[in-house]
């Protein structure tokens, strides 16, 4: 079967992941960014269009003979701080704009790279949970380069280092380490999403409200600990010099199946003359959930449902609501016995409303050529709210707006199409 079927959903906000135990939001970081805000295209131009590419991805081929289907995947290259020449690029890397953060499996890292720290001199270890499971692995910094973008002294996961082999139970409780490549089903993940970091001002608090992503690992063992703003793993966007204020993608349309598209990720908004808001209208977010309202068959799943190129599929409400039967082998997947054409209205704490139409269709009979990649009606289900990922961008310009930083539809964090 699928690895990419098995998991479903690969990401999601951590606003949205521990909202409820940990208060985390969109406003969780009231710490100026990095960055700063972003300019209005004035000065020489950065090459900031990366490629992307929805294909069956790193595990394709053997040993795993386990191709992915609906992920945006790109490359990276990382280099040890200060070096030019000391660097690796990556290729297999996972687009999400559900999440905000540099990962890398450990397996996929070639060079060395200098482990961060604590206070006591301890190393700093991340726990960070995705919906389907979570990834260990320490705190390392390097000099990220992306198109013509730039993000030196650059935090990130090393996910999977042998170092750190025993994960502790406070960790695996948010769900089963995905330490390899075998069940990430990526070499990492660029998490390009709204946050300015991966935690926020939630992690810089001692006790109980503490969510439990930062560890300090001393040899007698990793406990929870406090991580600074400035620590903390943070969306690589902030660190750029201009286009540091969001992302957009843009991928073709998708008919059915196809074994792979090509499409653009396009760093900055309303920066460059390649990056304008344009016509684009603005769904503002929600700050404590930062989410925003999707309404269906009249009911409004208010500030529960979010847009997220990480997640593989539509995710939405569940068969006794939406009448679509889940697939009898894999129930995380609707099989209709006909295409279903659908429509949904999106709408942003601004007021902004917009109707989106979609299409669920067989997920079996969709997914039964392995060779196939970018698909257009995988669904399934997810209880009282709307994860629009993948699908949604296909035919579309997708913005997405980064916390705190400037940006022509204002400093609150938004989607745009």
């Amino acid at each position: 079967m699928n690895r990419a079927l098995q998991h479903g959903f690969l990401s999601l906000s951590l606003a949205a992941a521990l909202a409820a135990t940990a208060g985390c939001g969109a406003n969780s970081s009231s710490t100026p960014n990095t960055g700063g805000g972003g300019n209005t295209g004035s000065g020489s131009p950065v090459s900031n269009v990366q490629s992307i590419t929805v294909n069956t991805g790193p595990t394709a081929g053997a040993p795993y003979n386990n191709p992915y289907v609906d992920g945006a995947f790109t490359s990276v290259t990382v280099c040890a701080p200060g070096s030019t020449s000391n660097c690796q690029t990556i290729n297999g890397i996972l687009v999400d704009t559900g999440s905000s953060g540099l990962r890398i499996l450990s397996s996929a890292l070639t060079i060395s790279l200098p482990q961060q720290t604590g206070s006591n001199g301890n190393p700093v270890v991340e726990c960070f949970p995705f919906v389907d499971g979570v990834t260990w692995g320490p705190v390392a910094t390097t000099d990220l380069t992306i198109a013509g973008e730039k993000a030196k002294s650059l935090p990130i996961q090393v996910i999977g280092s042998s170092n750190f082999p025993d994960v502790p139970e406070s960790c695996t409780s948010n769900g089963m380490p995905e330490d390899d490549l075998a069940n990430l089903g990526a070499n990492g993940i660029l998490g390009v999403g709204t946050y300015a970091q991966d935690c926020g001002s939630a992690c810089t608090v001692s006790g109980a409200s503490n969510p439990g992503v930062y560890y300090e690992c001393p040899a007698s063992g990793c406990e929870v600990t406090t991580e600074s703003i400035s620590s903390q793993v943070p969306n690589p966007v902030i660190l750029f010099a201009t286009d540091n204020n969001g992302v957009l993608i843009q991928l073709p349309s998708v008919s059915g199946a196809e074994t792979s598209i090509t499409g653009s990720l396009i760093f900055g908004i309303g920066t460059q003359s390649n990056n304008a808001l344009g016509s684009a209208t603005v769904y503002t977010l929600d700050p404590s959930s930062g989410n925003f309202t999707t309404v269906y068959n009249g009911f409004s799943y208010t500030n529960s449902s979010f847009i997220d190129s990480g997640s593989n599929g539509i995710y939405f409400l569940d068969s006794n609501t939406t009448g679509i039967p889940a697939c009898a082998d894999a129930t995380y997947w609707y099989c209709p016995s006909s295409t279903q054409n659908l429509s949904a209205t999106n709408q942003g704490t601004n007021g902004a409303t917009g109707s989106v139409s979609f299409v669920v269709g067989n997920a079996d009979t969709l997914t039964a050529n392995p060779s196939d990649a970018a698909i257009n009606g995988l669904a399934g289900p997810n209880s009282g709210t709307f994860d629009w990922g993948l699908p949604f961008f296909f035919g579309r310009t997708v913005f997405t707006s980064i916390e705190g930083q400037n940006s022509p539809g204002g400093q609150v964090p938004y989607w745009a199409y």
